[in-house]
């Protein structure tokens, strides 16, 4: 029978093309049509260390890395020793057997990957030895490695032509040797190509494109993992004509420069991690009271402090919903995939626009460096952001009444005071009682201007349902549907939008018996802040820095399902 779906994992040292050879894996099959999603996980040091990457390939839409593994390539012995384990009992391993020899176990096989590399005349080929051998074992045709390097690698160079051939040289002595092994895995079934044109990318270029997308007219950024290719690519890309991407020296320098910018007119952003939006508080107090619209994006990573700064977590949401000290609340959207990654970027900017107002939006480590077959966005649909700017004359009232008024643009009519303390309607301090009320319900009312009922829902009948948010939906999704497989009786609920949450969605959950909510943090946070809506939510935490595995959250959500039933029926 043929296989529809294929995991292979790759580790060994940093530097060792852990990470190129599973994500030249994915690119060469998403070419082809099939679907992939790769995963990685590294040490802090700049070289070396523990590093292990997954590539998952399957001929349907891929949710998450995967549980299990089919084949291991292990790059050297403590590799072998650490990950053998979460080989399949009918997988395959192969390892680097100029580094280290296993006794003939039955499924292991020694590939030479860099001495194969160097008899081509490439000795930075080696990760095509590695792609060729995997080609063998799921029966990939030739020609589908051969097209994606042809398509890699021709730049328009005098080199391209050597370059092509000894990496096909590469990939056939990989596909070779390892057919002298007589090791299969059976037939990869025929990719199912979409009608769409698919693009593969990560998180962090999609974020990247879709603030782009939406008129992103000013980035400054501070270089911190796992945020800062989004610096990188705003430099080489955010150009031309009233743009500017800049590097600052710190992240308090980041949140006051994108202050400026939006004070005066431009669409600004920000990335950073959990220890940057520490710093940037106080900042983002003062775009919350002085109402002036920017965009910080929190690429999660484990804390608190240093933490654990190239793993993954979703441990920030308290800290971003509530920032700053006092009455303080800002929207908050989560991406959970590559592909809203792009959108949570074109909404954020959108979002801060229109509310005129500071805007979070979350992603995290294992989506930042997720490469994913998505379909390719339609730029020329994309509106640009826009604020609602004041076109009157001299004596306007800025912070007038409890509702958003027009936003002066200095150098024009209707010049105020963007003040950091509480103030009147003209932006002069203040420290009567009754302004403060005003102006703190002028703040929060702002926000139903965000709300929209925007949300997925399937079998919304039952009174057990499972919401996640952020990374953690495709692993929760791929549970989900097994446990709809298999009759258990629970409901799917899932939005972008943590704050403001669509009302409907928030009203359907109120009725609830039991909201199952899966979220790597030890204090369960969205469940807690759903409790404080009236919700009755139960959290499935882990905080090991790696995400969920479908296969636990079966297990988790039927144990809770089970007993929550039982309570019901006891009363």
């Amino acid at each position: 029978m043929q296989m529809r779906d294929f995991v292979v994992r790759f580790a060994g040292e940093g530097g060792q093309g852990v990470v190129t050879s599973a994500e030249g894996l994915a690119q060469s099959s998403t070419q082809v049509g099939y679907h992939a999603l790769t995963f990685a996980t590294f040490p802090s040091q700049i070289l070396g260390g523990p590093t292990w990457t997954q590539a998952r390939i399957s001929v349907d839409p891929v949710l998450s890395a995967g549980d299990d593994v089919n084949v291991l390539v292990a790059f050297n012995r403590e590799a072998y020793d650490t990950h053998c384990e979460d080989v399949l009992e009918d997988g395959v391993v192969i390892y680097n057997s100029a580094e280290f020899e296993l006794e003939g176990d039955g499924r292991s096989f020694g590939l030479p990957f860099e001495e194969l590399a160097k008899s081509t005349g490439n000795n930075r080929a080696a990760n095509m030895v590695i792609i060729g051998a995997l080609a063998h074992l799921i029966s990939m045709p030739q020609e589908h490695l051969v097209s994606f390097v042809e398509q890699r690698f021709n730049r328009g160079r005098a080199e391209d032509a050597e370059v092509i051939r000894s990496n096909i040289a590469a990939m056939t002595l990989g596909r070779n040797h390892l057919a002298e092994s007589g090791f299969s895995l059976g037939e990869l079934a025929p990719p199912e190509k979409p009608e769409y044109q698919q693009l593969m990318i990560k998180g962090n270029e999609a974020v990247s494109i879709g603030a782009m997308a939406a008129g992103l007219d000013f980035y400054v950024g501070y270089p911190i993992s796992p945020a800062t290719p989004i610096l990188l690519y705003m430099e080489r890309n955010l150009v031309g004509k009233d743009r500017l991407a800049y590097q600052v020296s710190s992240e308090i320098e980041s949140i006051t420069a994108i202050l400026g910018a939006g004070y005066a007119g431009k669409r600004s952003m920000t990335a950073t991690s959990g220890p940057g939006v520490s710093l940037m508080s106080e900042g983002l107090g003062l775009a919350w009271i002085a109402e002036i619209p920017l965009v910080v994006v929190n690429v999660q990573r484990g804390g608190p402090a240093t933490g654990l700064p190239t793993k993954t977590e979703q441990s920030d949401l308290f800290s971003c919903m509530y920032p700053a000290h006092g009455d303080v609340k800002i929207p908050i959207i989560a991406a959970g995939t590559v592909e809203e990654c792009f959108f949570g970027a074109v909404k954020a900017v959108e979002w801060a626009e229109r509310y005129q107002g500071p805007v979070i939006l979350l992603s995290e480590m294992a989506l930042a460096e997720r490469s994913q077959n998505i379909p390719k966005p339609d730029l020329s649909k994309i509106k640009q952001a826009k604020r609602k700017t004041y076109t009157g004359s001299n004596g306007y009232l800025r912070y007038a009444g409890n509702e958003l008024s027009p936003m002066p643009i200095p150098g024009t009519p209707g010049s105020y005071v963007a003040n950091g303390s509480e103030h009147d309607d003209m932006g002069d301090t203040t420290h009567l009682g009754e302004r403060h009320v005003q102006m703190t319900e002028r703040r929060f009312g702002k926000i139903k201007l965000l709300e929209e009922d925007d949300f997925e829902r399937d079998q919304p009948e039952h009174s057990i349902a499972v919401v996640t948010w952020g990374g953690s939906k495709g692993p929760s999704f791929e549970a989900y549907n097994k446990l709809k497989e298999s009759g258990v009786p629970v409901g799917w609920y899932y939005t972008m939008y943590l704050n403001p949450l669509p009302p409907k969605m928030l009203k359907e959950l109120k009725q609830k018996d039991l909201v199952i909510v899966p979220e790597l943090n030890y204090q369960g946070q969205f469940s807690s802040i759903l409790r404080s809506l009236g919700v009755k939510a139960e959290s499935i935490t882990q905080y090991t820095g790696l995400p969920f595995k479908a296969r636990t959250l079966v297990e988790k959500i039927t144990e809770m399902t089970n007993v929550c039933l039982k309570e019901t029926v006891g009363v």
